[in-house]
C-alpha cells in the first residue's frame, strides 16, 4: 500500500527540502494560532474571512517567491496544508476538551502529523530516497477510500447515534495505540536509516545491511507493526466500530502479504544470516509469522 517513489531528490537538495517542508508546516501552525488570537478582536464574518484569505495568500506567495516553482513549491504547499490541518486538530482539542469532539481533534492532528513526519523523517535519516511520495499522501486508492469511509462513519454515527462516540475510555485506548504506533514506526525509520524504504527493494544495494538492533530486536518489521496499530488506533479513537474491524482486517491482509513478499527478497539478499534472525525474532503482528522457508526459497 505504500506509494512507490517516482522522483528521488538529488544529493544536494535534501537539506533545503527538509527546511522547506518543516518551515512551511510550522509557519502554517503559527499563522493559524495568530488567526485564532486576532479573529475575536475583529468581530464579524467578513473581516474574519478576509484575514484567512490574506494569511493563505501570504503563505502561498512567500513559498513561491522564496522557494521558487516546481517540486519545492509543491513540498511547501503540502506542508502548509498539513500544518493547517494539525492546527485545526489542536484547536478542536483545546476548545472541545471533555467532550467526544476532543478525540476528533486528536485524530485530525495525528493523521496530518503522521504524513508530515514521514517526509521529515525520511529527509533526516534516509535523504537519498526522499521524494514527494515520502509524504505518502498518494499512498493508494484503497487508502483514500478507507479514509473517506472513516470520516463518513464518524459523521453519520455522531449525527444519528451521538452516544456511541461518548466512550472516553475506549477513545483513550485508541489514543495510546496511535501514539505508540507512531513512535514505533519512527524509531524503525531512525534505526534502519538508509536501509529503510517505502517500497520493497528487489535488488540488493552494495551498502544494504541487515538491521537487527534497537526496535528490530523486538520485531523483524517494526515499521509495519507501528503502522498496523496506528491505523487501527485511529478508528478506536473515533469510536468507529465498523471501520475498526475493517481497518484491522485490511491491515492484517496487507501486511501478511507484504511481509511474505519482502522476506523472500531478504532471504535471497542475506541467506542464513536472515534465517537466523528470523528464528530469533518474531513479527509482533497477530498470526503473521512471515515466509515459510523451503529449500527453493534460498536458491
Amino acid at each position: 500500500m505504500e506509494g512507490r517513489a517516482t522522483r528521488e531528490v538529488k544529493r544536494n537538495q535534501w537539506v533545503p527540502e527538509l527546511f522547506i517542508s518543516s518551515g512551511a508546516y510550522l509557519s502554517a501552525i503559527c499563522a493559524f494560532l495568530m488567526l485564532k488570537c486576532v479573529v475575536p478582536a475583529l468581530g464579524g464574518f467578513i473581516p474574519t474571512m478576509v484575514l484567512i484569505l490574506l494569511i493563505l495568500s501570504l503563505l502561498a506567495g512567500s513559498a513561491r517567491v522564496v522557494f521558487g516553482s516546481g517540486d519545492n513549491f509543491i513540498v511547501s504547499g503540502l506542508a502548509v496544508c498539513l500544518g493547517l490541518c494539525s492546527s485545526v486538530g489542536v484547536w478542536v482539542m483545546m476548545t472541545m476538551s471533555g467532550t467526544p469532539l476532543f478525540y476528533l481533534g486528536f485524530y485530525i492532528l495525528a493523521l496530518s502529523f503522521f504524513h508530515q513526519s514521514e517526509y521529515i523523517t525520511t529527509a533526516l535519516f534516509n535523504p537519498h530516497r526522499l521524494s514527494l511520495d515520502s509524504y505518502i499522501l498518494n499512498h493508494s486508492t484503497e487508502y483514500h477510500i478507507a479514509a473517506l469511509a472513516s470520516w463518513t462513519e464518524y459523521a453519520l454515527e455522531y449525527w444519528l447515534m451521538p452516544s456511541l462516540k461518548d466512550h472516553c475510555y475506549i477513545a483513550s485506548a485508541g489514543l495510546v495505540m496511535v501514539v505508540c504506533g507512531e513512535l514505533m514506526r519512527k524509531l524503525a525509520m531512525f534505526t534502519a536509516r538508509s536501509n529503510f524504504s517505502h517500497h520493497i527493494s528487489y535488488r540488493k544495494r552494495a551498502d544494504h545491511e541487515l538491521v537487527t538492533h534497537g526496535v528490530y530486536g523486538l520485531s523483524r518489521h517494526p515499521s509495519y507493526v507501528g503502522w498496523f496499530y496506528w491505523s487501527i488506533g485511529t478508528q478506536v479513537t473515533l469510536c468507529n466500530p465498523l471501520c475498526t474491524l475493517a481497518y484491522a482486517a485490511a491491515s492484517w491482509m496487507f501486511f501478511s502479504e507484504r511481509i511474505e513478499e519482502e522476506e523472500i527478497t531478504l532471504i535471497k539478499f542475506f541467506g542464513q544470516q536472515y534465517l537466523d534472525y528470523k528464528n530469533r525474532v518474531g513479527t509482533c503482528l497477530p498470526f503473521i509469522h512471515g515466509h515459510k522457508v523451503s529449500d527453493d526459497t534460498q536458491q
